[in-house]
């Protein structure tokens, strides 16, 4: 499939995983890949701490937009901002001819009272100020990073909770506006992260079971992320016989712990082969792998891989199909 293509099939996004699997590293990485298709696109930070901004080499986002890839030849902008509920909130009253008020609800400190009257009303405050982005064309694309796993669901699940528990006034009709946004896959698809291995492949499966029961979202194809690239090494290698061709030597010892490293690799592929199939047999969605990076921190040359790996994927996609 055409990168471009699949990536204009919903305007919003919304990438959720559990944590520590690489949620915002995905996030990054899809970013620049709509960018590298051509199209403008807009980062939200929900939870103003994923770091997201340090994937791009620049310094951490605020409230206001800020550039984290400029637009080059046929290449999309990226933007990127961070979203509170409070922040939202006092859009929201601005939006509404509430300015006086809101500037007596920052005075007196009252905006967290009333941000948490009501069970999920925080969430609501965030994606509906998502909802008046994608309305507004506030770009091509909109990438929400979304909270890990657990909270995910209750913050998709938010409207649904809050039109049953308040059923007339502004917060009704906003939840109803949010819930016609999270249901249309024109508008917003999911888009869900794990590692192959057991607990977040377990949690990957439970979340999108939950998200389509009890929200009616729609999913995009998983993304695997820290797939191991296979390497064919066998258990007989001569590995001083190689050494000699590669014209130098092993010292005494390294012959065995390269044996070991290799072994540990062969199992390490094993494993997370048991659980990408595992995963296709319990989810069916098509599943977009991005490679393990050897580094101890990712910087924007890294994204820029994962980014050309996810192209490659979305590409392949479209030839499985």
């Amino acid at each position: 499939m055409d990168p471009a293509e699949f990536l204009r099939a919903s305007r919003v996004v919304i990438v959720a995983g559990k944590g520590g699997v690489g949620k915002t590293t995905v996030t990054a990485a899809l970013s620049r890949t709509a960018a590298a298709a051509g199209l403008s696109t807009l980062v939200v930070e929900v939870e103003g701490k994923s770091g997201i901004a340090a994937l791009f080499d620049r310094p951490p986002l605020a409230y206001d937009e800020a550039v984290l890839l400029p637009a080059a030849g046929v290449a999309g902008e990226v933007r990127g901002r961070t979203l509170t509920p409070d922040d939202a909130l006092l859009d929201y009253l601005h939006d509404h001819g509430l300015r006086r008020i809101s500037k007596r609800l920052v005075s007196t400190g009252a905006m967290d009272v009333i941000a948490t009257a009501a069970p999920g009303i925080k969430d609501i405050l965030i994606l509906g100020k998502v909802k008046q982005l994608e309305r507004s064309g506030a770009a091509d694309l909109i990438i929400v990073d979304a909270p890990a796993a657990g909270h995910a669901i209750t913050f998709l699940q938010s409207a649904r909770a809050l039109l049953d528990a308040v059923r007339v006034g502004p917060i009704n009709a906003q939840a109803r506006d949010v819930l016609e946004l999270l249901t249309d896959p024109a508008r917003c698809t999911v888009m869900l992260v794990a590692l192959p291995e057991e607990t977040p492949v377990n949690e990957l499966v439970q979340t999108a079971f939950a998200l389509e029961d009890r929200v009616g979202v729609a999913l995009a194809p998983v993304v695997v992320n820290g797939v191991y690239p296979t390497l064919e090494v066998g258990p007989d290698l001569d590995l001083d016989a190689l050494a000699a061709e590669a014209g130098t030597s092993l010292r005494p010892g390294e012959a065995d712990s390269l044996r070991a490293a290799a072994e540990f690799r062969r199992r390490r592929q094993a494993l997370q082969t048991t659980q990408l199939e595992r995963l296709a047999s319990a989810l069916p969605l098509p599943q977009l792998h991005l490679p393990f990076l050897f580094e101890a921190d990712l910087g924007g040359a890294h994204v820029a891989r994962l980014a050309e790996a996810l192209t490659g994927e979305i590409t392949g996609l479209g030839a499985a199909a």
